[in-house]
C-alpha cells in the first residue's frame, strides 16, 4: 500500500480586494479543481470534528505542539454520496492526509458511539481510527463550514484554495442537518488561502500569488470555530 505523502502547506488571511486579483489571475492560468468545475467554481464543505475529552487535538495546535493529529469526518454540498473519515497529521512543518470513505448507514453508526464496523475493514487506516475511537476516545466536537474554490497546477501537485465564509455550528455535531444555526468566525479579513504543494512551489505559481505580499499565519478552521465553547 502507497505511503501517504508529507506536503508543505501555507496559510493566509485575505482580504475581499486581494481575493478577487488572485482570483482572477488563477481563473485565467490554472485549472480549477474537479469538484470546482461541476458545482459553477466553488463548492460547500462541512467538516464534523472529533477531539478527546481534554481537547488535546485544540489545546495541541494553541500550545504550538509541532507533532499532532486532527480527526473529522467531511461531507460536501450537504451530500452523503461522498462521507470521508480523515486523520491530518502534522510533523515538523508538513502536512499528510489519509482517509477512508464511510457509507451514511456506517456514519450512523460511528455516530451512536458504535465504531466495531472499521475492524471489519480492510483499509489499514480503517482500524487505525478503530484504535483512536476505542483509546482516546474521540467524541464529535464542533462542525465548521465554508465555501471553496480550488485551483490545481500539475507540476509538485499544487492546490490552491479560497475558503470563504467560515462558519460555526456552535454546539451542534448534528452532519446532515442543514437547518442548524452557524455563525461567521473570521473578524477583519473575508477568507482563508491555503496553498499545497509536494517538494516545491514553482515559481510559476509564486509568481500568479504573490506570496511575499500577504501575511503567513497559522490559522486553524476548526480552532477558530471550537474558540466559541471553550
Amino acid at each position: 500500500m502507497k505511503t501517504p505523502q508529507y506536503r508543505h502547506e501555507l496559510k493566509y488571511y485575505i482580504n475581499r480586494g486581494n481575493y478577487t486579483l488572485l482570483s482572477k489571475k488563477l481563473s485565467l492560468t490554472l485549472e480549477q479543481d474537479k469538484y470546482a468545475r461541476k458545482n459553477g467554481g466553488e463548492y460547500f464543505i462541512r467538516s464534523l470534528y472529533f477531539d478527546d475529552m481534554n481537547d488535546s487535538a485544540f489545546r495541541e495546535k494553541l500550545d504550538g505542539v509541532d507533532s499532532r493529529d486532527k480527526f473529522r469526518i467531511r461531507i460536501y454540498n450537504m451530500s452523503d454520496a461522498a462521507i470521508k473519515l480523515e486523520c491530518k497529521h502534522k510533523e515538523n512543518g508538513y502536512i499528510q492526509k489519509q482517509s477512508v470513505m464511510l457509507s451514511r448507514e456506517e456514519y450512523e453508526r460511528l455516530m451512536k458511539g458504535d465504531y466495531t464496523f472499521l475492524l471489519q475493514r480492510n483499509e489499514p487506516f480503517a482500524r487505525r481510527m478503530f484504535a483512536e475511537f476505542a483509546t482516546k476516545p474521540l467524541k464529535p466536537r464542533v462542525i465548521v463550514d465554508y465555501m471553496r474554490e480550488a485551483y490545481t497546477f500539475p507540476l509538485e501537485d499544487v492546490r490552491i484554495t479560497f475558503d470563504k465564509d467560515v462558519r460555526t455550528g456552535l454546539r451542534s455535531t448534528d452532519l446532515f442537518n442543514a437547518r442548524i444555526p452557524t455563525y461567521p468566525v473570521i473578524d477583519g479579513y473575508d477568507m482563508v488561502l491555503e496553498v499545497k504543494f509536494n517538494r516545491y512551489l514553482p515559481t510559476y505559481v509564486r509568481s500568479l500569488l504573490q506570496l511575499d505580499s500577504h501575511t503567513r499565519s497559522a490559522v486553524s478552521k476548526y480552532c477558530l470555530c471550537r474558540r466559541f465553547e471553550l
